[in-house]
Order: structure tokens, then sequence, then C-alpha cells
């Protein structure tokens, strides 16, 4: 069993940066590494998504320019930078990771490992 591990979350104001980390216990062979958010009272929803082996990453609207997404592949660790974050951005952050399906989606079906989250919160 494959657990991710996520970190870097906390409060912060309007305007700062946060840097998430996602370890995974083991080593996988993953196609792709998410980020997914899930706000109080909404569903889970797709971030930022990066496919392992060459790279390529994709953003949802509302965080693109504001979010990096990335990966030491070495260390086996998913990064989510982001920053000039907004409190609509305040949300529980997911880790996740596709072993299945050789392709990177926004949908959570897409991902069969995942992290237990880490809460982000920004004020005004």
């Amino acid at each position: 069993q494959v657990d991710l591990v996520e970190s870097g979350g906390g409060s912060v104001q309007a305007g700062g940066s946060l840097k998430l980390s996602c370890a995974a216990s083991t080593y996988m062979h993953r196609y792709c590494m998410a980020w997914f958010r899930q706000a109080p009272g909404k569903e889970r929803e797709g971030v930022a998504n990066i496919l392992a082996g060459d790279g390529s990453t994709t953003y949802t609207d509302s965080v693109k320019g504001r979010f990096t997404i990335s990966q030491d592949n070495a260390k086996n660790i998913l990064y989510l930078q982001m920053d000039n974050l907004k409190p609509e951005d305040t949300a529980i952050y997911y880790c996740a990771a596709s072993t299945v399906r050789p392709y990177c989606s926004m949908s959570r079906v897409t991902y069969n490992h995942w992290g237990q989250g880490t809460q982000v919160s920004v004020s005004y």
C-alpha cells in the first residue's frame, strides 16, 4: 500500500505564499501526480497535475499564473508552490497519484492513491 503524505499547509494573509509537499511512503511507478482541493460545502476539484514522464503540467483556470506544480523524481516528492494566495483558495489540499491510468486529468476517478489532506487558510 502506497501512502501519500502532504505537508506545508497553514494560515496566511491574502497575497502571501505557501509551498505544499507530498511524499510517497514507497516508490511507485506513477503516470500522473496531481493536487486537488476541497472547500467547505463544495466538491473536490482538480487544481494542477503533472505527467511523470515528460513533466507537462495542467492548471485549473483560477490558479493559472499563481500556482506552480513540480516534482522531484529522485526523491519521489510532489510540490505545489502557491503565490498571491486569495481567500477563495482556502480549502483542504490533497495529493493524488495515478498508477493505473496512463494520463492526467482533472477528474478524481483518474487517481487511485490519495493523501490525507493539508489545510490551507487564507484571510483578508
